[in-house]
């Protein structure tokens, strides 16, 4: 009899407590595997601490690493809700590639039917852009910007050869902009929007670590 190992544990990293809360909201029931959703605090040297911290803990060894959250969407034509699926995390240190970015987006169609999918290069800020800066960081070639994920990424696969992604949803778009992106509330369609795509997390999780042929 063939004993399947354990799956790698998932560590699902975002930043406020209002996104934090939507994934506590999420259906789970489709978790193959321990699930970890760390809340990190806000900006890039809090994601890197945390991240480093809890990836310390031998219980999650060589766990997968998804960072999540909301975005400011960069290009013109994005709206509040619609999801952005990193194909590699930017920042001044360098890029970190994405795993599984179709499978990322397939699931996530599946997961909610009707969202507009943006996939491009992800870049990180050490502060809310707002105005002018999203011209100058949208020539750069990125489609979104937020805080956390290039940070979160870069020091999950300096921990340790992982998987690692980003999916972040839209909040902020040129045409969209919040005042302050912290204002967020339950209400609005980017929270219920990332408490619906748990389920996309889990079936990348599963399938990623499938061997190769």
């Amino acid at each position: 009899m063939t004993v399947r190992p354990a799956p790698a544990p998932l560590l699902i990293a975002c930043a406020l407590g209002i996104e934090h809360l939507a994934l506590r909201l999420g259906d789970r029931s489709g978790a193959d595997g321990p699930v970890t959703v760390l809340r990190t605090g806000m900006g890039p040297r809090a994601a890197e601490r945390s991240v480093t911290r809890v990836l310390a803990d031998p219980a999650l060894t060589g766990a997968v690493v998804l960072a999540t959250g909301f975005c400011a969407g960069l290009a013109p034509g994005m709206h509040p809700g619609d999801l952005v699926v990193a194909e590699e995390t930017r920042d001044p240190r360098g890029a970190t590639p994405c795993v599984g970015t179709e499978l990322l987006v397939k699931e996530l169609v599946r997961a909610v039917p009707g969202l507009t999918v943006h996939t491009g290069p992800l870049t990180g800020s050490d502060h809310v852009v707002r105005g002018l800066e999203r011209a100058d960081l949208l020539a750069t070639g990125a489609i979104a910007v937020d805080m956390e994920s290039a940070a979160t990424l870069l020091s999950a696969v300096r921990a340790g050869e992982r998987p690692v992604a980003a999916v972040r949803v839209v909040v902020d778009a040129p045409e969209h902009e919040l005042v302050r992106i912290g204002t967020v509330r339950g209400g609005i369609s980017a929270f219920r929007v990332l408490r619906s795509i748990l389920p996309a997390f889990f079936e990348w999780h599963r399938n990623v670590l499938l061997p190769r042929r």
